[in-house]
């Protein structure tokens, strides 16, 4: 089954349709099942101007009984980031060590004399 979408804005665009088969595909390969996911998406701010369109949209993911938000300016943007998401390693990176100058200084007294 695939991911079920909701709207109150007018739908999703065509090319956001057009590519949904492909995260699916990823989905099922990295162990999601794309049934279980709901994808909404709202107006991120009430009309200001009632005749120009939204600028962002809020989409929220639904998963069971957990949620999470994130606002972008099209569709495109916010499957390019879902993507990602679902592509990403479950291991938390490495901390980046700054070359600071602290570091610098514990690195000079770290060498041998």
């Amino acid at each position: 089954m695939a991911i079920t979408l909701q709207s109150t804005v007018g739908g999703f665009t065509p090319e956001f349709m057009r590519k949904l088969p492909l995260v699916e595909q990823a989905m099922l390969a990295h162990g999601l099942e794309p049934a279980q996911f709901v994808i909404s998406k709202d107006r991120a701010t009430p009309p200001s101007v009632p005749f120009i369109g939204p600028f962002f949209y809020d989409y929220t993911v639904f998963v069971g009984d957990e949620n999470f938000t994130v606002t972008e300016p099209n569709d495109a943007r916010f499957l390019a980031y879902f993507m990602d998401r679902i592509l990403a390693s479950d291991e938390e990176p490495a901390p980046r060590r700054r070359a600071g100058l602290f570091g610098r200084f514990f690195r000079w007294m770290a060498q041998p004399i």
